[in-house]
């Protein structure tokens, strides 16, 4: 990824004074913690944060099918966490990042493929990109019976190696939704695994 451009704290990128909305991620961006913020909010701090979780923010937008705009979402992603940079919470930064990057591809998808309102489906996309990234066909068709959730959780928990309130975070749930929520996917999987 190429360096970091920071935006000029209190204006958008065009220079114009921005009221703190952020029309990237919508509504559906995190809500502000508890957590945040701990220490000082500036440019030092978002060189930091760049510096530690660009690359990963990079390699999570990759591995879920992005590949041609992995760069820019990740860029939007960073602009969204400059931001909204008082809601990021202090030692959860990287799941804080995951969930907007979840809320930065999906916004990126609806506006590439206009769907008529009478066609929308009521089940997810089954050929989610983040399964075709599976090189494993085996393991690529025993995630495809899963529910695009148990699919998140699983690999949450196995490419980005989250677990326990930092799961939590990026799911927008409890600590004992999180926990609840991976024990179902693994017993689905497993179930999933057993039936080939």
């Amino acid at each position: 990824m190429h360096s970091a451009q920071q935006p000029v704290a209190g204006t958008d990128d065009a220079g114009t004074d921005d009221p703190g909305t952020d029309d990237v991620a919508g509504s559906d961006a995190p809500a502000p913690s508890a957590d945040a913020p701990a220490g000082p909010r500036d440019e030092p701090w978002f060189e930091d944060l760049f510096a530690r979780h660009a690359t990963a923010v990079h390699r999570y937008l990759l591995r879920r099918g992005a590949a041609d705009d992995a760069e820019d979402l990740a860029a939007d992603v960073l602009t969204v966490a400059w931001r909204r940079r008082a809601e990021v919470p202090d030692g959860h930064e990287l799941p804080w990042l995951y969930r907007t990057a979840g809320f930065v591809l999906a916004n990126h998808r609806r506006k590439g493929r206009p769907v008529p309102v009478e066609t929308v489906p009521d089940e997810p996309d089954p050929d989610d990109p983040a399964v075709l990234a599976v090189r494993d066909e085996r393991v690529r068709e025993a995630l495809a019976r899963l529910s695009a959730r148990d699919r998140q959780v699983l690999l949450l928990t196995a490419w980005e190696g989250l677990s326990g309130e930092d799961l939590a975070l990026v799911l927008g749930v409890s600590r004992g939704g999180a926990d609840a929520a991976l024990s179902r996917a693994r017993a689905r999987l497993r179930e999933a695994w057993a039936a080939d």
